[in-house]
C-alpha cells in the first residue's frame, strides 16, 4: 500500500535581494540569449531577463515577472561611494502620483500613492487663513513624503543587501 503526503499549507514569506540582470531571451529549449539576439521566424524565445544571484547562480526571469519584483537600482552621484544607495532619481520616481487638498481654509492635504501602492498622506497648516497658499502647502507635504519615501527605500535595500537577518544581527551578537 502506497502512503499518501499530505501537505498543509505552506507558509507565505515576504524577502527582498539584491541581484545582478540584463535582458535576455530564453529559447524554448531553455537556452538563455542575450536580448539582441538574432532568432529565427520559426523559433520561440520568450522576453525576460537573465538574472545572476550573489551565490553565484544564474537563473531566467519572464519580464513580467521580473518588473513586478525589481526595480533598477540608480547610482547616487552625490555620494563618494560605489555601494548600493538610494537616489533622488529612485524616490521621486518610486511615487506614482500625488493628490492635493485644501480642507478649510489653512490646511493642505496630500495623498501620495506610491508605484507598489501603498499611500501616503501628509498635511501642513498655516497660523492664518490670510498667508495659506494651496502651492506652499503642497511643497511642504511633498518634502515630508520625500522623506518618508528615503527611508521606505533605505530599509528595503538595507534588507536587500543585508538580508532579514543581517548585520545589525551579527553586530550585536559580536558584541555579546
Amino acid at each position: 500500500m502506497k502512503k499518501m503526503f499530505i501537505s498543509q499549507p505552506m507558509q507565505k514569506y515576504i524577502g527582498t535581494k539584491l541581484i545582478e540582470a540584463e535582458p535576455a531571451l530564453r529559447t524554448a529549449g531553455g537556452t538563455i540569449l542575450p536580448h539582441d539576439y538574432p532568432v529565427r521566424c520559426d523559433e520561440l524565445a520568450e522576453d525576460g531577463y537573465k538574472v545572476c544571484y550573489p551565490d553565484g547562480y544564474v537563473s531566467f526571469s519572464p519580464k513580467a515577472v521580473f518588473e513586478k519584483a525589481y526595480m533598477p537600482l540608480t547610482v547616487n552621484g552625490d555620494l563618494r561611494t560605489e555601494e548600493p544607495s538610494i537616489s533622488q532619481a529612485m524616490v521621486d520616481g518610486f511615487i506614482a502620483y500625488h493628490r492635493v487638498h485644501t480642507l478649510g481654509d489653512r490646511t493642505t492635504v496630500v495623498r501620495a500613492v506610491l508605484r507598489n501602492g501603498f499611500e501616503i498622506i501628509e498635511a501642513s497648516s498655516c497660523v492664518s487663513a490670510e498667508n495659506y497658499d494651496e502651492k506652499l502647502g503642497a511643497e511642504i507635504c511633498m518634502g515630508k513624503i520625500k522623506d518618508k519615501v528615503w527611508m521606505l527605500l533605505g530599509f528595503l535595500l538595507a534588507t536587500a543587501v543585508n538580508g532579514v537577518d543581517g548585520k545589525a544581527a551579527r553586530s550585536k551578537a559580536e558584541n555579546a
